[in-house]
């Protein structure tokens, strides 16, 4: 059976569909990127003038990237390290001569100057007067590429594992820039336009992560610094003359904090709008707080927060009740009686808000209305998978078995075990672009069994931190425990015949499947797996084992590497889904 290309990896098929899109501040204007449809990767910019419904391409492909000004006039992009300054009302495009090539430009908040990193981790800005000045950068040679380098505004690999993926900040009067350093360890800087700067201060000693940086109208600049183990953490308003911080809230949890993405932000009442956890009362939740009252419904499990709009309601994005569904809801977070409430706006899509203005995956509201229909080129997935969904054992583990389209009940199916992308990640879901690969898989004759063990998030704190200091364990245990149930309602599965796979971290677990579980699943195939978790980026390796320093043999329980070589375990690196398939058939048969 032929795999459709891309199908696995869904990216070529979401190609044409409007992504990365930003609303102005004003709600005016909509930018966002798309491409022609599924074999063009090269998207182009695009904006719409919501008032009158007219979308209009600003700059052909390929636009990797763009920053645009607080209400969406002006968007900056690089095209082979040339930089471009897009006029979003006119149309019109200018192209903007640079001292060194431009990587991440954005304007700043009026659309005046467009800051940018270069290839040599600086940090630069372009004025409107043809100047191009250095704002912050070390000697030549110095980059972080080299021994003892330094990087100015580019994000250090532990943001990264915390999700901030920027390194620079624009002021909102566009007067300074927020930025950091990163030697060895990262240093947050107020850089003045007119080359002024100070230090910010708080203890790097002691909290040298740098989570979360925000900086939007109204409010000074946020930070979210953690300690190294994660176990506790500050939000910090910081003081921008003097680079002085003060603590807003404080974050701690005996196993890892868990920061919510979207916060801490201003509230346009001036509270400070924190993530944190409810653990009491019976609610074991993700919820939000503003200056210590709860915002949000205990009910639901908030996963981000992507925006307010007018009184103050905050837009975010939540489970409530059902860990396989992620939806958009409204919540109330103005001052006044009543508790805390939530609408539900649909289901979980890219979602932005400018204004009065909500954009939801392809859908432009105004209101409760919907204004306007981005168009979109994207193709159709290739399956239409209807797994069967179930919460299993007395954990009330989330499962799913996918079949075969011509399954005939009472036929005995092998079983293709999946462990997705590995902890941290869940499978099962109702979002039928993530089944792709699995019911190509189903295609081949398979039962697949995907199983979201302890350490996933979508269920409940506790559930999702279960996994501390013991991750391999709590989810074999649990991923296998979750096929046993399963087979009291699915007598087809065939639990003499079971292979595991996976990919990354999901190809570790597998690997451990196959190597320690060898009664129960019988081969698999490790796609690029980590086998060692002194390879893991440290900041996500110690959140789950803890400082390598002081547990050798917590590390050394979770490698893969000195089962390596194992006959009944295809380490892939590129193989193919026809050389696994072949591989694990040979095993089963």
């Amino acid at each position: 059976m032929d795999f459709p290309d891309l199908a696995g990896r869904t990216g070529g098929f979401r190609h044409g569909a409007p992504h990365d899109v930003v609303v102005g501040g004003d709600g005016a204007r909509v930018v966002f990127r798309r491409s022609a449809g599924r074999f063009d990767a090269a998207a182009s910019l695009w904006v719409l003038d919501v008032a009158g419904g007219v979308e209009q391409q600003v700059a052909p492909g390929p636009v990797e990237r763009f920053g645009a000004d607080r209400d969406a006039t002006v968007a900056a992009y690089a095209i082979d390290g040339r930089l471009f300054r897009a006029d979003l009302r006119t149309g019109d495009v200018e192209a903007v001569a640079t001292a060194e090539p431009v990587i991440d430009p954005c304007p700043d908040p009026a659309g005046v100057s467009i800051g940018y990193v270069t290839p040599g981790d600086c940090l630069r800005i372009a004025g409107p007067d043809g100047t191009d000045e250095l704002l912050a950068g070390e000697p030549a040679g110095s980059s972080w590429r080299d021994p003892g380098g330094v990087r100015w505004g580019v994000t250090d690999p532990a943001g990264r594992e915390f999700g901030r993926r920027r390194g620079w900040w624009w002021s909102p009067d566009g007067a300074q820039v927020l930025a950091t350093r990163t030697a060895g360890s990262v240093s947050l800087h107020l850089l003045d336009l007119d080359g002024g700067w100070v230090d910010v201060h708080w203890d790097r000693e002691t909290y040298p992560y740098l989570v979360d940086v925000q900086w939007a109208d109204g409010g000074t600049p946020l930070i979210t610094v953690l300690r190294r183990l994660q176990q506790h953490g500050l939000v910090l308003s910081v003081d921008p003359r003097t680079g002085e911080t003060q603590v807003h809230a404080e974050l701690a949890d005996a196993r890892w904090v868990e920061p919510i993405p979207g916060t801490p932000r201003h509230l346009p009442d001036g509270r400070v709008l924190v993530g944190g956890e409810l653990a009491h009362d019976g609610f074991d939740a993700r919820c939000l707080f503003a200056d210590g009252s709860l915002l949000t419904p205990p009910t639901l499990y908030i996963r981000r927060v992507i925006g307010v709009v007018p009184r103050a309601d905050l837009i975010v994005e939540a489970t409530e009740g059902d860990p396989s569904t992620r939806d958009i809801f409204r919540v109330r977070a103005s001052l006044g009686g009543g508790g805390a409430t939530a609408t539900r706006l649909g289901p979980a899509r890219p979602a932005a808000v400018g204004g009065d203005v909500l954009v939801i995956g392809d859908e432009v509201r105004r209101g409760d209305e919907v204004v306007h229909q981005l168009r979109s080129y994207a193709e159709p997935l290739p399956y239409s998978p209807q797994p069967i969904l179930a919460r299993v054992t007395d954990r009330r583990l989330p499962a799913a078995v996918l079949y075969p389209p011509d399954h005939v009940d009472g036929t005995r199916l092998p079983v293709l075990l999946t462990f997705g992308d590995g902890p941290g990640r869940q499978q099962v879901t109702r979002d039928a672009a993530g089944w792709q690969e699995r019911a190509w898989w189903a295609g081949c004759g398979f039962a697949v069994v995907s199983v979201d063990p302890r350490g996933t998030p979508g269920v409940a704190p506790s559930f999702e931190k279960a996994v501390h200091r013991r991750l391999a364990d709590v989810v074999l245990g649990d991923v296998l425990d979750a096929l046993q149930d399963l087979t009291g309602k699915h007598p087809d599965l065939d639990l003499a015949r079971v292979a595991a796979h996976g990919t990354g971290l999901g190809g570790w677990l597998a690997g451990l499947a196959v190597t320690r579980r060898a009664e129960e699943v019988r081969c698999g195939v490790a796609r690029d797996p980590i086998t060692d978790w002194h390879d893991v980026p440290v900041a996500f390796a110690e959140r789950y084992l803890g400082r390598a320093s002081d547990a050798p043999e917590m590390y050394a329980h979770h490698a893969l590497a000195p089962d390596l070589p194992h006959p009944a375990l295809l380490v892939s690196a590129g193989a193919g889904l026809d050389a696994e398939l072949t591989f694990i058939r040979e095993l089963l048969a």
